[in-house]
């Protein structure tokens, strides 16, 4: 790729980093993070996906390089943003969503929505440590736990780098953003709908947010081409350390669905 989603990092303001997809790659890929981050868990993506693919990571309002946005707590609000951000950014190229935790809830919803408004769909949706059924869903009380207790829960989570957790600087960025997508998390609610496009699901063995152990099960009836479930060691942020074999096995599903897209 011309550009890694690490060199686009100081670029504020934006939905997606890179913010200009390189115009040679015949694919688009939109990667969705996880509760309280950004486009930086992505960052390693770029170098591990087929040059033709066109990864951009989003960055949700008040973090990182939008740190200076207000943060968003309610659903709607932030998906019809989001879901009006990504139109604009579609041209004719064929293009896939994938999203870890809140990215999944949020990449499931814009397919939903995407085909209800007779937009273009995506050729494939990537949904990892997350089910619509048996994941667990965040309480009023949970979203305003004193911080202490939130940082304990996340510490017990894995979902920063250590040096995180002792640098008051850098909690002060990371909480109210994490409160704030607790908050959106918790107001999520399933219809029981699927997706009109193909599917593949992703997860840690021992994910302490998985309340039930047949919970990617009910992945299978929500699209009609469900593409079956890939399962690592490890837990909610197994994807930090599977990055190769989670890439490489999306990737190689994305590069047959783009091809029949394409003709």
């Amino acid at each position: 790729m011309s550009q890694t989603l690490g060199q686009s990092m100081s670029t504020a303001g934006h939905w997606f980093h890179p913010v200009e997809p390189p115009a040679e790659a015949g694919v688009r890929l939109f990667l969705l993070p996880h509760a309280g981050s950004g486009a930086i868990i992505y960052r390693d993506w770029a170098g591990l996906l087929p040059s033709d693919v066109a990864a951009q990571a989003v960055t949700l309002p008040g973090r990182h390089s939008r740190r200076e946005e207000p943060t968003h707590t309610d659903w709607e609000p932030l998906f019809d943003a989001l879901y009006d951000a990504v139109l604009d950014e579609l041209d004719d190229r064929p293009f896939a969503f994938f999203g870890h935790c809140m990215g999944a809830q949020l990449a499931f919803r814009l397919t939903q929505r995407l085909a209800q408004e007779g937009q273009p769909m995506p050729v494939l949706l990537g949904a990892s440590g997350w089910s619509p059924v048996g994941f667990f869903e965040p309480t009023a009380e949970q979203v305003h736990m004193p911080e202490a207790e939130l940082v304990e829960w996340i510490k017990k989570l894995g979902s920063f780098p250590a040096e995180v957790y002792d640098d008051p600087e850098m909690l002060a960025l990371v909480v109210p953003a994490l409160r704030a997508d607790l908050s959106v998390a918790a107001q999520f609610t399933d219809d029981g709908q699927g997706v009109a496009c193909p599917l593949v699901t992703y997860g840690g063995k021992s994910d302490p947010l998985q309340e039930r152990a047949d919970a990617m099960s009910f992945w299978a009836s929500r699209s009609a081409e469900y593409l079956g479930h890939r399962e690592y060691p490890g837990g909610h942020f197994y994807i930090d350390h599977h990055a190769p074999s989670v890439t490489a096995d999306f990737a190689g599903h994305l590069n047959r669905f783009a091809s029949a897209f394409q003709g």
